[in-house]
């Protein structure tokens, strides 16, 4: 999901700042819910989002996922197949297609 190009420049970029220090598990995760929050505020009072801005936001919620993700010495491309393998499990397509029903009232 992310690149080694991606990878190393956010290392490049964290080390270069000393803030390694600071990227502590749960302050990684508070930070992803404090941008996720921030990407939910484009879309507060319309779905009309300014694009721009939106993507800025999102690549904030990345920035902050990857940098965990290596935090955890976890493979971001592993923790997602393995999520949805047990997702496609809560979901079966022939209960679940065009269905927003939560997995527990299929």
């Amino acid at each position: 999901m992310t690149s080694e190009r991606v990878r190393a420049a956010l290392e490049e970029f964290v080390g270069e700042r000393d803030w390694a220090q600071f990227h502590t598990p749960a302050n990684l995760a508070k930070s992803i819910s404090i941008e996720a929050g921030e990407l939910l505020e484009c879309f507060q009072w319309n779905d009309d989002a300014d694009e721009a801005h939106v993507r800025e936001e999102l690549a904030d919620v990345l920035t902050y996922c990857t940098l965990l993700a290596a935090r955890l010495g976890a493979d971001a491309d592993e923790l997602v197949m393995e999520k949805l393998a047990k997702t496609r499990q809560k979901y079966p397509v022939d209960r679940a297609r065009g269905r927003s029903t939560k997995y527990d009232a299929l």
